[in-house]
């Protein structure tokens, strides 16, 4: 028998048509913000800081606000202000002694001064304040001493001072170093002992030696410890540089405050106050920039 004859049809003999392929949506491009939103976040992100700016702010105006008053009517309740000068006075005196090169150079060399004693204390004190509060026999040792001589004032040093030094000069950096000196050392030992003993432990099991255990736990746990002894060491130092620049000195912020006071310019002598402040508020910003960026973990809480 004969097999039954293949029947083809039209359609098998056309290829087949691929399917098409599905056409991706268009999205339309993402419009940028507005100066509006991105002023919201900016301010969301930045609300604690700009209050405290803002309060800062309104305090500064309202003491300004009551010396100008306490001083306009020559208020006397308990405290005279008779004689005290105006903010307008001060003012006055500010803008004339920044013309004066004489007023920038009692500035530079009062800052010279604190950046020399400031260091030195910082570099003697960190490290002693670090073996003391590491090694048991140098904290018996250094420490009796240093309680002794810490009560002393900056100004009950002048005279010794000038004994021990040949010049003016050295006699009040030295003054200064010895203001910033003990809050340096007495934080560091303070932040040497809050350290974990089991961290210190923990690396001694790891193979750690006396070295990586003081450059990986010691310092690191002591230094916010460390800034904090920094900050108040710098505050110290201004008062110290004040007092013996006021009784030894030629030159320097504290020799100008006193030398308006011996020649009865009362403005000049507040000038030189609000300078001293200034400054010293500068002197301490720099320390706690510089510790934030040592220290970013703790700008993150």
């Amino acid at each position: 028998m004969s097999s039954p004859a293949l029947v083809r049809h039209p359609e098998d003999s056309m290829p087949a048509i691929a399917e098409a392929a599905p056409v991706p949506a268009v999205t339309p491009p993402a419009t940028p913000p507005s100066f509006g939103t991105l002023a919201l976040r900016w301010y969301k992100l930045n609300r604690g800081p700009l209050r405290a700016t803002a309060i800062g702010i309104v305090s500064l105006l309202a003491f300004l606000l009551v010396w100008h008053l306490l001083t306009t009517y020559r208020v006397v309740f308990f405290v005279r202000f008779t004689n005290v000068p105006s903010p307008l006075a001060v003012y006055a005196s500010f803008t004339k002694a920044i013309h004066d090169p004489k007023f920038f150079m009692h500035v530079l060399l009062s800052c010279r001064r604190i950046f020399i004693g400031f260091s030195l204390a910082a570099i003697v004190g960190v490290p002693l304040g670090l073996i003391m509060g590491r090694f048991k026999l140098v904290h018996e040792i250094i420490f009796p001493v240093a309680e002794v001589l810490r009560p002393i004032p900056a100004i009950a040093w002048v005279p010794m001072a000038i004994m021990l030094w040949p010049t003016n000069e050295q006699s009040i950096v030295f003054i200064t170093f010895l203001g910033s000196f003990f809050p340096i050392l007495v934080n560091t030992l303070h932040g040497m002992s809050l350290v974990d003993p089991v961290l210190v432990r923990a690396a001694q099991c790891l193979g750690a030696r006396e070295r990586s255990i003081f450059r990986e736990v010691y310092f690191p746990a002591s230094l916010p410890h460390i800034f904090t002894g920094l900050t108040v060491g710098m505050g110290v130092a201004w008062v110290s540089l004040i007092a013996a620049e006021m009784i030894s000195g030629q030159y320097g912020i504290g020799y100008f405050t006193w030398e308006a006071y011996s020649l009865v310019q009362y403005a000049d002598i507040a000038l030189g106050m609000i300078a001293i402040g200034v400054l010293g508020l500068g002197s301490s910003l720099l320390i706690r920039g510089a510790g934030g960026l040592v220290m970013p973990w703790r700008s993150m809480r």
